[in-house]
């Protein structure tokens, strides 16, 4: 199913100015699907566009907002447990704050909504940082939207603003031992931070019903399609 630009003309980005956030901010305004793009932001993110419409909020009151704009959503929030300081700090950012615009916006008469998770996401995980990415999935997808696209990359390449230490080393590591990771071991491999971004756009392009959960080779064929 085709996106249909007569229901909805408009995107919703959160996390612009973050990594992920803004190659996908950068190819939203690029591929012009969108009429107008919406940037849910804490802070200025320093691009001009006529398309591009910053909207400066407080993730704490996010209720205080009506309307909400109805959109196509795209979320990147992200951050680490080291940055955010604590796991309770780190669970507001990474939950609580993607849980309640997805919540606002599926209520503001949203259709789809594309997430930045994890590769390894799983409830019953041992690691607080999966656990956590996996319950926000499953939010969201309780949520009645049309469409709820998952999305699981391993590590990310690209220039943060505020580099992280540990996802560093991870992808060195994992594109020096990139030929090893096949089969099954394929969804760890590492890939750039825009391939992500485009593979994200064309998955809300192609707007099919339903919930989809995508991994590295997903996401490559994805953006090859753009």
């Amino acid at each position: 199913m085709a996106h249909d630009t007569a229901l909805i003309d408009t995107a919703l980005i959160v996390g612009a100015t973050g990594l992920v956030g803004g190659h996908c901010l950068k190819t939203l305004l690029a591929a012009e699907d969108y009429q107008r793009v919406i940037a849910l932001t804490r802070r200025a993110i320093g691009v001009q566009h006529p398309r591009l419409t910053e909207m400066a909020v407080d993730f704490d009151t996010l209720d205080e907002i009506d309307p909400f704009p109805a959109a196509d959503v795209f979320c990147a929030l992200g951050t680490t447990i080291r940055r955010a300081g604590s796991q309770h700090a780190f669970l507001k950012v990474d939950f609580e704050y993607a849980r309640n615009v997805a919540a606002r916006s599926s209520a503001a008469g949203s259709k789809q909504f594309v997430l930045v998770s994890s590769v390894g996401a799983d409830p019953k995980s041992g690691n607080f940082y999966l656990r956590v990415k996996a319950e926000l999935e499953k939010a969201i997808g309780a949520l009645p939207f049309e469409s709820v696209h998952l999305f699981r990359p391993s590590f990310l390449i690209g220039k943060r603003a505020e580099p992280r230490f540990g996802e560093s080393v991870g992808a060195a590591v994992a594109r020096a031992l990139q030929f090893a990771l096949a089969g099954k071991l394929r969804k760890y491999r590492p890939m750039p931070a825009e391939t992500l971004a485009a593979a994200m756009v064309a998955a809300a392009r192609e707007a099919k019903p339903g919930h989809h959960i995508y991994h590295y080779d997903d996401i490559l064929s994805l953006a090859e399609g753009l």
